[in-house]
C-alpha cells in the first residue's frame, strides 16, 4: 500500500466560525441544496461518482477542525483503501479565515495517482468550497 498526502490553503472573508458550520455541521442539509444537480444528498451523486461514503474520524467544533475519509464508493475505490481528508479553519487578522487541507491518498498495490487525478480531486473539492462561500457572502445571517 502506498501512502501520499498533499496539502491546500484558501484564504476567505468570511470567518471560521460559519464556514465551519456550513461546510462540516450543515454539510448534510446545505450542499444538497446549493448543489442539487451534483449532489443528491451527503452520500454523494454526480456525474462520473454515483457513490460515495465517509467516515467521521474526529471532530473538533472548538477548534473548527474535522477529520474526516472516504471509505467507500465507486470510480476509484477499486485503486484506493481509503482517502483521509483533515480540514482546519483557523482566523485571520481582518476577520477571515484561513482554511487548511489534507488530503491523504491510501493506494491498494502498487497504484500510483497521477497528477491529473489529484488535480480534479482538489477542484471538485474547491468548487463546492466555493459555491458555500458565495451563499455565505450572499446570506450574511445563515449560520451566524
Amino acid at each position: 500500500m502506498g501512502v501520499n498526502s498533499y496539502s491546500d490553503e484558501y484564504s476567505s472573508t468570511i470567518p471560521p466560525a460559519r464556514l465551519f458550520k456550513a461546510l462540516i455541521l450543515d454539510s448534510h442539509n446545505l450542499i444538497p441544496k446549493l448543489m442539487p444537480l451534483a449532489i443528491q444528498s451527503i452520500e454523494i451523486s454526480g456525474s462520473q461518482v454515483k457513490f460515495i461514503k465517509n467516515r467521521v474520524d474526529e471532530l473538533d467544533e472548538k477548534n473548527f477542525w474535522f477529520k474526516y475519509s472516504l471509505i467507500e464508493g465507486d470510480g476509484m475505490m477499486d485503486k484506493l483503501e481509503k482517502i483521509t481528508y483533515e480540514v482546519k479553519f483557523e482566523s485571520t487578522t481582518d476577520g477571515g479565515s484561513l482554511n487548511k487541507m489534507t488530503s491523504t491518498y491510501y493506494t491498494k498495490g502498487d497504484f500510483v495517482l497521477t497528477e491529473e487525478e489529484i488535480k480534479a480531486g482538489k477542484e471538485k473539492a474547491l468548487g463546492m468550497y466555493k459555491v458555500v462561500e458565495a451563499y455565505l457572502l450572499q446570506n450574511p445571517d445563515a449560520y451566524a
